[in-house]
C-alpha cells in the first residue's frame, strides 16, 4: 500500500517516518499496553464518601440510619460493638494534557524528533486512561495559537487525537489549520497555555505538561525581576494546588551538548533567524554549561510546584523510561508493582 506523501509527515523522523499513522498509532497501543500494564493504570478513589466500591474508614454503626449490609464483621467481632464500614464513591476522572507543539519541538537527532516523542507520552498517558474508562482531553499549542481538544471516553476518540497531533503543522510549514484560529484564546507561550488549562478546565484529575520547557523567541529563560524563576512556574504552582500534575520535558541530546564540527549554520526554530557559530572548544563548553543551567531550572522551578518530573530523550527508549518512572512512582508511594519485563 502507498500512501501520498504530506507536509506533516515528512516531517516525522525515526522510526514513526516509516509507518502510516493508523499503524502507528496501533503500534504505540502495543507498545504501551504491553511494557507499562500494571504500572500506571492504578485504581483511583473518589473524593467524598458515598455509594461505591472502594472501602473507607471504619466507624460505629448508628441505628436506623446505616445499612446493616455495610457492617464491618471484623471490626465487630474484635471490639464487640457494632461498626460499619463507609465506602468511597466512584468517580469518573478527567485527565487533560497540554501538548507543546511550538516550532522548537520539530528539532531532534536521536531517533525521532521531538514532536513525535510528544506524541509517545501523550499516548501512554491516553492509551492507560481510556482503559480506565475515564475521559482524556488535551491542549494543543501552536506557534499561532492553541487549539482545545474535547475530553472523551473509548480508543476511537484517542486515535483522533494523536493523528491530530502528528498532522499538526507548524508556522514553518507555509500553512495552518483553520480550526486552530477557532480558539477564542490564542496563548502563544507556555505560561499562557497553563494558565487557560487551569482557567477552563476546574473539575479535579490529572494534568499533564508535554514540553520542552524552552523559552520562545529566544528569550532569556530566566527574566530579570522573578529571581531567576520561569515564567511558566507560577501558574503551573496554581495548577498543581488543585489538580495531580505530571510534567513531561522532552529533550535532544544536541540541545545539551554541541558536537566538535568546526563552522556551523545553526537556526533557531521558534525566530527562523541563522546564525554561523564556530563550534570550539570554549563555545561548546560554555554551550553545555548554559544547557545544563536551563535543565536545573526547570527541574528546581517543577519541584517548586510539586508536580512529578519525567525526562524523554529522542535517543533513548521513552516506554523504558516511563516504565521505570511509574516503578519509582509506585514504590515512593508504597504500592505493589509488577515488574514483567522492566528492568529498573
Amino acid at each position: 500500500m502507498t500512501t501520498r506523501p504530506t507536509p506533516g509527515r515528512r516531517r516525522r523522523g525515526g522510526k514513526l517516518a516509516h509507518l502510516a499513522p493508523e499503524r502507528t498509532l496501533r503500534r504505540l497501543e502495543l507498545q504501551v499496553t504491553r511494557r507499562l500494564d500494571g504500572l500506571l493504570n492504578g485504581e483511583h478513589l473518589g473524593l467524598i464518601p458515598g455509594p461505591g466500591t472502594e472501602l473507607a474508614e471504619a466507624r460505629l454503626y448508628q441505628p436506623g440510619e446505616d445499612d446493616v449490609r455495610h457492617m464491618d464483621w471484623a471490626v465487630t467481632a474484635r471490639t464487640t460493638t457494632p461498626h460499619v464500614r463507609d465506602l468511597v464513591a466512584d468517580h469518573e476522572l478527567e485527565a487533560w494534557a497540554l501538548v507543546d507543539l511550538t516550532p522548537s519541538m520539530d528539532f531532534g537527532t536521536g531517533t525521532m524528533i521531538k514532536r513525535d516523542l510528544a506524541v509517545a507520552a501523550l499516548a501512554a498517558v491516553g492509551f492507560l486512561t481510556v482503559r480506565l474508562g475515564d475521559r482524556a482531553g488535551a491542549y494543543l499549542l501552536h506557534a499561532d495559537g492553541m487549539r482545545r481538544w474535547p475530553a472523551r471516553t473509548g480508543k476511537a476518540a484517542l486515535y483522533a487525537l494523536l493523528q491530530a497531533v502528528l498532522d499538526a503543522q507548524s508556522v514553518h510549514d507555509g500553512a495552518h489549520r483553520a480550526d486552530t484560529a477557532r480558539t477564542a484564546a490564542a496563548p502563544r507561550d507556555l505560561a499562557a497555555a497553563i494558565t487557560s488549562l487551569h482557567r477552563g478546565q476546574t473539575r479535579r484529575g490529572l494534568r499533564v505538561i508535554i514540553s520542552d520547557f524552552l523559552a520562545p523567541d529566544g528569550a532569556d529563560p530566566a527574566p530579570a525581576g522573578q529571581d531567576g524563576r520561569p515564567d511558566w512556574e507560577r501558574p503551573l504552582r496554581r495548577l498543581a494546588a488543585r489538580h495531580q500534575v505530571l510534567a513531561v520535558e522532552i529533550i535532544d541530546p544536541r540541545e545539551l551538548d554541541l558536537p566538535d564540527v568546526g563552522l556551523v549554520e545553526m537556526a533557531d526554530p521558534e525566530t527562523g533567524t541563522v546564525h554561523e557559530i564556530v563550534l570550539s572548544r570554549r563555545v561548546r563548553e560554555r554551550y553545555a554549561a548554559a544547557a545544563a543551567a536551563q535543565r536545573e531550572r526547570t527541574r528546581a522551578a517543577l519541584r517548586r510546584c510539586g508536580a512529578h518530573h519525567l525526562v524523554l530523550r529522542t535517543d533513548r527508549d521513552w516506554i523504558a523510561d516511563v516504565a521505570r518512572f511509574a516503578l519509582r512512582q509506585r514504590r515512593a508511594a508504597g504500592r505493589p508493582v509488577t515488574t514483567a519485563g522492566v528492568r529498573p
